[in-house]
């Protein structure tokens, strides 16, 4: 086995064990690692119409293009979140209070989301910490996470002062004047969902329906949902500036992270960390992973993006337009030198290929054209990148630059 093979599988939520010989063989032997195998490709133009008119104002971009594009993402990519055959009733229940949180410097609040209606039930459980020294509603970080708000991942680590046990740097963002919020990935849809009788979907499903349509919601539409009705909550705690929610992810949840950006627009900024394929990274590029490796997991997209299995180049879009649809409001794509299955340098090009949708606007693109030397973070923009030494992992360093990006952006200057 090649040795890259068991960071992938681990960053894919795998063991080794868990694939046959013949599927880590094509693990091992059909991923490009190599840039001189990379494709000529044509990007899709975001300013571009699908009548082939150019974009050249804010309300043709706002009016027509970036619903086509949006449309298009969730026909052909992500699965669209279909009506419910009855209304939705969504409640918040404030399951337990701590005051004193890490020492007195936090409150903790443990929120159940119930959503109910005649076809069930489904609930999921939102860690929120706020600064108790605050004068009056703070800003947040919004963390789409793997870790179960039931373990022990939130508690206090004892052998990083300041950090949880997950290695989110709280203290940090408490003292930078921010809430924290933490959303569990797996309450409302398995990670590798097959058959969608225990989570949301059923909710949604019509009489007889048990299975989503080929148009219809994947895992990261609804891990990205699941961010969305969190910040609905938010919207009734005073204790927090609703309006300024970063909203971010790794890995997987980089990805439902800049997808929940792209619809939500109450989010005011997002941040991928290492999301690779089908979150920043270039599909065109095929390296590293592809869509069809990504579809391994057969409902992280919709059905219908299987039609684009080693056939990318037929897609009507591209990341950079997932990007674009964030616009104007800012967005941070990280990278590692290491984490070639993310694909670090599509990761890039996709942040820059971004960048005339964001000039369009009247915003700041990248501020430069060529991959930046790792750890020589790209902030002065609306659009943030960085590449730093290491691997498949969020790391105090990418903490330092979200911060700082988020103060640029999210304080009152």
């Amino acid at each position: 086995m090649h040795l890259k093979t068991i960071p992938i599988l681990t960053a894919l939520g795998l063991s080794v064990g868990a694939l046959s010989a013949r599927e880590l063989k094509e693990f091992d032997n059909d991923v490009n690692y190599d840039e001189a195998r990379v494709p000529h490709y044509d990007l899709p133009d975001p300013l571009i119409t699908a009548e082939g008119k150019p974009v050249t104002t804010a309300e043709q971009w706002r009016n027509v293009r970036r619903p086509q594009i949006l449309s298009l993402f969730a026909n052909f990519v992500y699965g669209a979140v279909p009506v419910p055959p009855d209304p939705i009733v969504q409640t918040y229940r404030v399951v337990r209070e701590d005051k004193s949180f890490m020492g007195g410097k936090a409150t903790k609040l443990n929120v159940a989301i119930r959503f109910k209606n005649r076809k069930g039930t489904a609930e999921t459980l939102v860690l929120v910490f706020l600064p108790n020294n605050a004068k009056g509603p703070v800003p947040a970080f919004m963390m789409l996470s793997f870790d179960d708000p039931r373990g022990g991942s939130f508690k206090p680590s004892t052998r990083r002062e300041g950090f949880l046990n997950n290695g989110v740097p709280l203290g940090q963002l408490l003292d930078s004047g921010y809430a924290y919020v933490s959303v569990y990935h797996g309450d409302l849809v398995g990670h590798n969902e097959t058959s969608f009788g225990r989570g949301i979907h059923k909710l949604f499903f019509r009489d007889g329906q048990s299975m989503p349509k080929a148009h219809e919601w994947g895992v990261l539409t609804v891990n990205g949902w699941t961010g969305m009705r969190a910040l609905d909550y938010l919207e009734t705690n005073d204790r927090v500036d609703a309006r300024r929610v970063a909203v971010m992810g790794h890995s997987k949840m980089g990805k439902a992270t800049l997808w929940a950006a792209a619809q939500d627009e109450r989010f005011a900024l997002a941040i991928s960390a290492q999301s690779g394929c089908g979150g920043a990274a270039l599909w065109r590029r095929k390296y590293g992973e592809t869509m069809a490796k990504l579809n391994r997991f057969p409902h992280w997209l919709c059905i219908n993006a299987r039609k684009f299995n080693e056939r990318e180049d037929d897609l009507p879009v591209d990341q950079h337009m997932l990007l674009s649809l964030i616009a104007p409001r800012p967005v941070y794509v990280a990278s590692g030198t290491a984490d070639t299955w993310a694909d670090p340098h599509g990761e890039f090009l996709s942040a820059h290929h971004a960048g005339p949708v964001y000039a369009l606007l009247g915003k700041k693109p990248l501020s430069a054209t060529t991959l930046p030397p790792p750890n020589q973070p790209l902030l002065d923009g609306d659009i943030g990148y960085h590449i730093r030494t290491g691997g498949h992992s969020v790391e105090p360093f990418d903490w330092q630059q979200f911060i700082q990006f988020a103060d640029r952006h999210l304080k009152d200057n």
